[in-house]
């Protein structure tokens, strides 16, 4: 079994650098908008915060999970904005500390988790280091919205490794929401770190290919960029056809971002 402990340093470190971003601000700034529709930085945050208490719940409580989860079922278009909306209310102080809170007890329950130990979650159940790349996938995608949100630029690191291997993953899911069958083909990823060495998925005969840097594909996947705007490469349809509807995150198929320069 996967030896959970470095995606969780990982997650740590990640979650981390998002905190330091967020500690100083006013709370008039807690308010700016980000590119999620509708969300300020208040409610990525709040969202996160949610997202790891129901993650610990999922560790510690499947009762408590398992509620969570027939809340979900009764409202699947409003269930998660609704988490998000009401927590970022709170004031920003408030917010940030529960914040920290849950992704701790997640952190050391994760880490004190049996080996071979398995989660319930919103899809099938999950090791403690497949949850962990869950968090570190969302903390990352949606400090991406934060970053945007105050004109900051982070420089991207190897701790995107975990969310292009999770974005491989969850290709036939991908294909699965969107109502298609999934590809019969392997498919090879070559993927360029953003310290340079190349990341390879995939047998080496396989007839189709995905190519290009690493941080494209893991913003491709998390939905935070459209497909026309990175330098990705398919080659075969299935490939191609990936390009368009790649999702590593639970939950419906969701509507993207617009291509830079879109009108509406």
């Amino acid at each position: 079994m996967a030896d959970p402990t470095p995606v969780l340093d990982d997650l740590r470190a990640e979650s981390d650098e998002l905190d330091r971003l967020v500690a100083e601000l006013s709370p008039e700034r807690w308010t700016l908008p980000t590119p999620a529709p509708g969300w300020t930085i208040a409610h990525q945050i709040a969202h996160l915060a949610w997202t790891d208490r129901s993650a610990l719940l999922a560790v510690t409580d499947e009762d408590g999970f398992r509620d969570l989860v027939e809340q979900a079922l009764a409202a699947p278009d409003t269930f998660v904005d609704q988490g998000a909306e009401e927590a970022a209310q709170l004031p920003p102080a408030e917010l940030l500390s529960r914040w920290r809170e849950g992704r701790t007890a997640l952190d050391e329950a994760l880490r004190k988790a049996p080996q071979g130990a398995r989660f319930p979650w919103y899809g099938p159940p999950m090791s403690a280091a497949s949850l962990a790349t869950a968090r570190l996938m969302e903390t990352w995608a949606h400090g991406l919205d934060v970053a945007d949100a105050l004109g900051v630029t982070r420089a991207p690191t190897d701790r995107i490794r975990h969310i292009a291997w999770l974005g491989v993953r969850t290709r036939d899911f991908a294909f699965g929401v969107h109502g298609l069958p999934a590809p019969t083909d392997p498919v090879r990823v070559e993927l360029r770190s953003p310290s340079g060495e190349l990341w390879v998925y995939g047998p080496e005969d396989a007839p189709q290919h995905l190519t290009g840097p690493a941080l494209d594909f893991c913003l491709l996947v998390t939905q935070r960029a459209h497909r026309a705007d990175l330098a990705l490469r398919a080659e075969g349809p299935d490939a191609d056809r990936w390009l368009d509807i790649a999702q590593a995150f639970a939950g419906p198929p969701g509507t993207g971002r617009p291509p830079k320069g879109a009108v509406g």
